[in-house]
């Protein structure tokens, strides 16, 4: 680094305000200070108060493991903390995140932490997991992997070139908006991911009768197609906590319903009752466990 570089905190922020797009004007009045102040901590010629780094950080909607970096690059110590999912700190986070994922079966769906990886899902996610080869499903395995990889959903994947363009568009997203690299390492692993043979990776033109982008997928038990909705928790204030998101899946007709009704019945997937054995289930069992139902 140059002497004449600014510290490095100052040019993180900087780094930050562009991301968002914010002059520093903006940002100022935001955050209730002087614009001459915010070029003056951007620069190096004047130190952020520790209350200073998170007010801007809060107003530049930084995640909180970088609000970490940020207080760490000025000097300060970390203000938030990153507990292990499976640890006593996060217990009622993981009751919520098993009753969320029982009580949506006989659907599938899955928790995912920031990088995608799956960290504990339904008994009902076997309908799309139970046919991928072990490899990818391997400590859980990762949502755009299994989506994009040719041995994974994909040579199954009905409007395979809609589902990829729909997915490397959030995940390049999701890069650009945070910053980090490793997503942007996954975003160029999963792009040069070859399509399967015969299928087309171009996507065609958006439905517009549509409501959402669908995941029809082929089955053992029946074409089915699908719509998802990801929930988060609401003002975390662990680092874990503040990447973990729930997929949820439902059927895009009543031909999936049913045959999703018709797999919940044969393989004993309680239906909303709590009484499944997937992963993370029962106390005390940590999230992510498999429970040999194809996955």
């Amino acid at each position: 680094m140059k002497t004449d570089d600014p510290p490095r905190v100052g040019r993180l922020l900087r780094e930050w305000r562009q991301r968002r797009k914010l002059s520093q004007l903006d940002l100022a009045l935001r955050a209730d200070t002087s614009t001459r102040h915010l070029s003056c901590v951007e620069t190096g010629r004047a130190r952020p108060s520790r209350e200073m780094v998170l007010r801007l950080a809060d107003h530049l909607d930084v995640p909180l493991r970088d609000r970490n970096g940020l207080l760490l690059a000025a000097g300060y110590a970390p203000a938030y903390r990153e507990s292990p999912l499976g640890s006593e700190r996060m217990a009622m986070a993981r009751a919520a995140l098993r009753t969320m994922l029982l009580r949506h079966e006989p659907h599938p769906a899955a928790a995912v932490d920031g990088m995608w990886n799956i960290v504990d899902h339904n008994r009902a996610m076997s309908v799309l997991l139970g046919f991928v080869p072990p490899r990818l499903t391997e400590s859980g395995g990762n949502v755009m992997r299994l989506i994009l990889h040719p041995e994974g959903l994909a040579p199954r994947c009905l409007n395979f070139a809609e589902v990829r363009a729909h997915a490397l568009g959030r995940l390049r997203h999701q890069a650009a908006a945070t910053g980090r690299r490793d997503l942007r390492d996954l975003y160029e692993e999963v792009s040069a991911y070859p399509p399967p043979p015969g299928l087309d990776p171009a996507p065609g033109p958006v439905d517009p009768t549509g409501i959402a982008v669908p995941l029809r997928i082929r089955t053992p038990y029946g074409d089915m197609s699908f719509f998802s909705m990801i929930a988060t928790f609401g003002a975390p204030a662990d680092v874990t906590l503040s990447e973990l998101a729930v997929e949820a899946f439902f059927p895009m007709d009543e031909e999936t319903a049913a045959r999703l009704r018709a797999f919940a019945s044969a393989s004993g997937t309680g239906e909303g009752d709590g009484s499944g054995s997937g992963p993370g289930a029962g106390d005390g069992d940590e999230p992510g466990a498999r429970d040999g139902t194809g996955s």
